[in-house]
């Protein structure tokens, strides 16, 4: 897994071949961030990350000058690994939460400029998390959501949906209040 671009450009981390994680890809990953400098700049925001996996976009979003990312990961494995990636790092910018995301929406009152959540294609609740990330209010006026899904999801009927993005098999629909 690699950085790439920003303050930790071409930094690479390791993934144990026993973690249940699969980071975005390279690829899809370079492109969809190229459309999100479309639509936010990323500088001194404050970022959220739901389902951290690997925290490659939690990276990411730090070296792209988040001022602070808050990651979310229910598996302890995949925590201590965010945590570990980002003492390598040696920044204090990303506050690292240990549990459920769903648990972890209803009880969040922080606003975000920027979203990201990257749910396990086959989780069952995935098509709810875009509606309740509104419904609990966690976006600013002129945030941004990132959902990545599979192909079987169609988010265009949704009030908040603005732009859909397919690399491959990964797809992106985003979203603005």
């Amino acid at each position: 897994m690699r950085i790439i671009t920003g303050l930790y450009k071409g930094r690479h981390f390791e993934i144990p071949r026993s973690f249940k994680a699969r980071p975005t890809t390279d690829f899809a990953k370079e492109n969809i961030f190229n459309v999100i400098n479309g639509y936010v700049d990323l500088e001194g925001m404050t970022a959220l990350d739901l389902f951290s996996g690997t925290g490659s976009i939690s990276l990411e979003l730090l070296s792209r000058g988040c001022s602070s990312v808050v990651s979310v990961e229910a598996d302890r494995d995949h925590a201590r690994f965010i945590s570990q990636c980002m003492k390598k790092l040696g920044t204090d910018a990303n506050i690292l939460i240990r549990g459920d995301v769903f648990r972890f929406l209803k009880s969040c009152h922080q606003q975000f400029d920027f979203i990201f959540a990257d749910p396990p294609y086959a989780l069952e609740q995935l098509p709810t998390i875009p509606g309740l990330i509104f419904e609990y209010n966690l976006l600013k006026d002129d945030g941004l959501l990132v959902f990545e899904h599979g192909k079987q999801y169609d988010f265009s009927d949704n009030p908040h949906f603005c732009d859909h993005r397919s690399y491959g098999s990964v797809n992106f629909s985003l979203f603005r209040p």
